[in-house]
């Protein structure tokens, strides 16, 4: 069992690891993505210790390498859940199982949604986010998921405990793993319904629906810990003075926590849920 496992390796979760390490503490950090600074299509400018303009994906890879220099295990891989086990927790990734005794969750805000007619409206009225969530809901109903990749298929496993009754709508992308439920391939158009959503409309037609669950790219932090009960605040991980949620050696740093979305601040977090984790796994 790994002493501290970082979920995401934006600046949040690399200057958390780089800290640990500095106390001799060996994390293993896991992502998948550049998070929101992939998407910046200005430069980076404001940050301190670069005379040039950067951009924000070369500053998250430069933060990459100087883990691994450092010796620090970077992986690359998507995280699909997360859950507690005696004395830690278990986080899957799409090709591996790893136990941890603390976790920390920094893999900031994004998530992936659908942009499609309706999305909006009827989030929240029949179409979620998080199957362990609301899955039990829709018990013995008509129940749709959305994607076509490993956070898919991790969703679709719990959902098809729920009802017998689960398609997967891929949206016009390739579902690579075979599976037994009914399987629609054709782009998604809108999302249709009147107080709730009751259909899917695909260029092939309508699909009713009593339930809608978007599992696309990977989970974020909040999907993480509403699996696990964390209080939850307008979108944001509810966390102490140590960086630590509700459940116990869980803890949360970076965009995340809420406050200003800003480079400096994650790496503030960083610095000091290191020191956080460092004192809780000096109790243990």
């Amino acid at each position: 069992m790994k002493p501290v496992i970082i979920i995401g390796y934006g600046p949040a979760g690399i200057t958390a690891g780089i800290y640990l390490k500095r106390n001799n503490i060996n994390a293993m950090i896991i992502g998948k993505d550049l998070g929101a600074l992939d998407g910046y299509t200005d430069l980076v400018e404001n940050y301190y210790g670069f005379e040039q303009p950067i951009p924000g994906k070369d500053l998250i890879a430069q933060g990459v390498e100087q883990a691994k220099h450092m010796g620090i295990q970077v992986v690359t891989d998507s995280v699909i859940s997360l859950k507690e086990i005696e004395g830690g927790f278990e986080v899957a990734t799409a090709k591996h199982k790893y136990e941890a005794k603390t976790v920390l969750l920094a893999t900031g805000k994004t998530r992936t949604t659908i942009n499609k007619p309706g999305f909006i409206k009827y989030r929240g009225k029949g179409i979620s986010m998080c199957a362990t969530c609301d899955g039990y809901f829709y018990r013995r109903k008509k129940i749709a998921v959305v994607g076509c990749g490993a956070y898919m298929l991790h969703e679709l496993e719990y959902l098809s405990r729920m009802s017998p009754d689960v398609t997967i709508f891929t949206d016009g992308n390739i579902l690579e793993d075979e599976v037994t439920h009914k399987v629609v391939t054709e782009p998604i158009v809108s999302f249709i319904g009147t107080d709730k959503v009751t259909h899917i409309e695909t260029t092939n037609g309508q699909y009713e629906v009593d339930g809608i669950f978007i599992a696309l790219g990977t989970p974020s932090s909040v999907e993480f810990a509403s699996q696990l009960g964390v209080i939850v605040e307008k979108n944001n991980l509810l966390v102490n003075d140590q960086y630590e949620t509700n459940i116990p050696g869980l803890f949360a740093a970076g965009d995340i926590i809420g406050g200003k979305l800003q480079i400096a601040k994650a790496v503030y977090d960083g610095m000091m849920v290191a020191d956080s984790i460092y004192q809780y796994l000096r109790k243990k």
